[in-house]
This record gives C-alpha cells, structure tokens and sequence, in this order.
C-alpha cells in the first residue's frame, strides 16, 4: 500500500507516523505539503495529529481549508483510504468527510495518558489484524477530543456499523451513557475509560465504505517494544497487508 502523510503547519506527530507506517510495509511514505494537490499513486492518506494551524478558530478548521482538501475529498469520492488521527480525525470532521464534531474535553483539561480502546468490528481494512470485541491500548493527547454528534446521527453510525472503536476499561467494559467524571462510583471498572465525555463512548468512526477511519488516540505511539507496547502495530500491519 503506498502512503502518503499530510503536513500542515503546526502538525507534530508525522514523523511517528512515518515510522509507523514503514515499520509494517517496509516503504518510507511519501510527505505532503498541505498546498500539494497532487495525490496520484497513493493508495492511503494519512492526516496525523498535532496542532494544524494552532487550532485557531477551532480545531482542525484552518487545516480544512487547505488546498489539499479537495484532493483529499476525492480521494475519498473515488474510494482511496483514509486515516486521520487526533487533529487529523478533527480536520476530516470540518471538512465534512466524517459526521460530527470534537468539542472541549469534558473536565476541560488537555489529557495525555493511556487509555484503552475497544475494537467494535475486525472487518475493515484497519482493524484486520485485531479481533472484535478485544481491547488493546493507545495514547491519548488532545484538548478537543469530546465526540459530539446529533442523536440521529449517533443512531445512524450505530445503526450501520460506523462506530470503529470505543473508549473502554482494559478489560473491555464500555460506560453508559455520558456520565460526569466526578458522578462515577469509585471502583467502578469503568470509571477512567472515557475521559473525554465522548458521546457513547466513542473513540473512532468510520464512513459508510469503510474506507476512511478517523480517531482521537495514537496507535502510531504504540508499535514497538522500546515505546512499552506494541497494542498499535496491528493497525499498520493490516494496512500494509492491504
């Protein structure tokens, strides 16, 4: 699978992404200067996380505007794959790819720690190489990670299987509803699993070909023993079989 990783100003985390990605298929991605419009010859588009544009105006919304948009939205109208993670998930929301929104984390703080993420389907070109239902760890690094979506919405993505990954406890336990941090029963299994306050818990969603992926926690920070896990390696390991 050729790949390639858009860059704008004020992203940081390419070049884990890069290592990521030629770890698991042996080929250095190609990067893409935000005002490219060129994408001929990749198979995926890797939009990363950081803070495109210093999250003026809102995360992601500068990003959206960005010459290399329109190419990306046909990349997606002709059926290429898509991966955004962190901003990269919030750029591809504001450019109207994927449904919703990512609001302020629910306590209003930027978060940075592990968290543990539920595979909903191991269908998809993504989740290949991970069982549905397992539950395997990731990064999360945002300030703006609240998945926000109507209910209509929420019951459409559930409806058709869109929901791609889940916050969850390690043992795979998923909260209901959107509780407030400081109204969870101590001891309660699940009481860390999703801090952001997402809407139902969700950490990830997919479009209706299953094509593109937008997430909030980094699999890319997890894929090699010197790092402490390996938990997102399967990611980039199904993709690149792909």
């Amino acid at each position: 699978m050729k790949a390639g990783i858009v860059v704008f100003p004020g992203i940081n985390r390419e070049r884990d992404m890069a290592i990521a990605l030629e770890q698991s298929s042996g080929a250095k991605p190609r990067m893409i200067w935000h005002q490219e419009t060129d994408l001929s010859g990749l198979d995926l588009v890797v939009i990363p996380g950081g803070f495109s544009f210093g999250d003026y105006l809102r995360c992601g919304a500068m990003a959206a505007q960005s010459p290399v948009m329109a190419s990306i939205r046909a990349h997606a109208d002709r059926g290429g794959y898509i991966l955004g993670v962190c901003n990269g998930f919030q750029i591809l929301t504001e450019a109207g790819i994927l449904p919703g929104a990512l609001l302020r984390n629910a306590a209003l703080r930027f978060l940075s720690m592990d968290c543990h993420l539920r595979v909903e389907r191991s269908d998809t070109v993504f989740t290949a190489r991970y069982q549905k239902g397992q539950t395997f760890r990731a990064v999360m690094a945002h300030g703006d990670g609240n998945y926000f979506a109507d209910d209509a919405t929420l019951d459409r993505l559930e409806g058709q299987g869109l929901v791609a990954l889940r916050y969850a406890s390690p043992q795979g336990n998923i909260p209901l509803g959107n509780i407030p941090l400081g109204n969870i029963p101590q001891g309660d299994v699940t009481k860390d699993a999703n801090r952001n306050g997402s809407a139902r818990s969700i950490a990830g969603i997919y479009t209706p070909n299953l094509r593109v992926l937008g997430l909030m926690p980094h699999p890319e920070d997890l894929v090699d023993p010197l790092m402490g896990s390996t938990d997102g390696k399967p990611l980039f390991d199904a993709l690149a079989a792909a």
